[in-house]
């Protein structure tokens, strides 16, 4: 039998039309969209025998979901991807034991992919608990810093005095990025590690380990947004690379107890030339240049490879 590589929307979809499910209340206004869009596909044309019913928000769908499962029927709804990941990896266990289908149809691996919005903030319960159950998936944060599905208002992601649609004060945002990647090394998953696109085989070096390897693994994906972040398409990968050579973005990786930084900065270049090429921190800038909070944003990313090095 071939195997075909799936995003963790199209594994989740999977999941529920092998699951047999009969009723899929949905709110299709979520990173999960294309989950939902798949299984009305389906049911459209006679793939799958359900019932598809769009609600009006996430809290609705997910009390009609629980009502439904009361009664005994087999229900699916998707709103938090830690909680899908646990629902599938189970229902496909539960498939093979049941002889309803073979190992070798098993999925194999279950990935989700989720924002930062997600990941940083309203979701991370439930993926501290996925990482306590020791669930056995791969967890992708897309992380564009900020709720790029609603118009890019800043999320625990956004990093100090950048603009958002929601941080439009003279200095940006004034909080700072959560460490997200130290959060879940707390958790003693079995990987975790950050990547960047601009960085490709060390992305690729990374996603290969984490296939490869059972447990949580947890992986944070900078993305440069040419939308939220104001700048040209053509500059992303400069963007992202300046990210990496700056410092401001870390590549590293959690494995076994230890934590490796993957590629260090020879010679780091002042932020500011990251900086620059993003509208959202236009103003620190014109009319005038901040000093003091360039000075502010430089002397935070030398403190932590000042640490690093020590």
């Amino acid at each position: 039998m071939s195997r075909k590589l799936l995003t963790g929307n199209g594994a989740a979809a999977w999941g529920a039309r092998l699951a047999r499910v009969d009723y899929i209340p949905a709110f299709p206004i979520t990173p999960q969209t294309e989950i939902i869009e798949t299984l009305e596909h389906w049911i459209g044309r006679d793939q799958m025998q359900a019932r598809l019913v769009t609600l009006e928000s996430e809290h609705s769908m997910i009390t009609a979901a629980g009502a439904a499962a009361a009664t005994g029927v087999r229900t699916f709804s998707a709103t938090s991807a830690p909680a899908g990941a646990q629902g599938i990896r189970d229902a496909l266990d539960i498939l093979i034991e049941q002889k309803r289908i073979q190992k070798s149809e098993d999925l194999q691996v279950v990935v989700v992919l989720t924002g930062d919005g997600s990941a940083y903030g309203m979701g991370m319960s439930a993926t501290s608990s996925a990482m306590g159950r020791n669930l056995d998936f791969i967890y992708l944060c897309y992380d564009n810093e900020g709720y790029g599905n609603t118009g890019q208002q800043y999320s625990h992601a956004t990093p100090h005095a950048a603009k958002t649609s929601t941080s439009t004060g003279p200095g940006g945002h004034p909080g700072f990025k959560k460490d997200l990647f130290s959060i879940w090394a707390a958790h003693k998953p079995a990987y975790a590690a950050t990547v960047i696109g601009s960085e490709p085989l060390d992305l690729a070096r990374k996603i290969e380990k984490a296939r490869d390897i059972e447990g949580p693994r947890m992986i944070i994906s900078l993305s440069p947004c040419p939308t939220g972040w104001d700048f040209d398409p053509s500059l992303t990968s400069q963007v992202g690379k300046l990210a990496v050579r700056t410092g401001i973005w870390p590549l590293k990786e959690y494995e076994n107890g230890k934590i490796t930084h993957t590629k260090k900065p020879a010679k780091r270049p002042p932020v500011e030339k990251y900086l620059k090429l993003q509208g959202r921190f236009k103003h620190l800038f014109e009319p005038k240049r901040d000093e003091k909070l360039l000075a502010e944003i430089q002397a935070r990313i030398d403190a932590y490879w000042a640490e690093v090095d020590s």
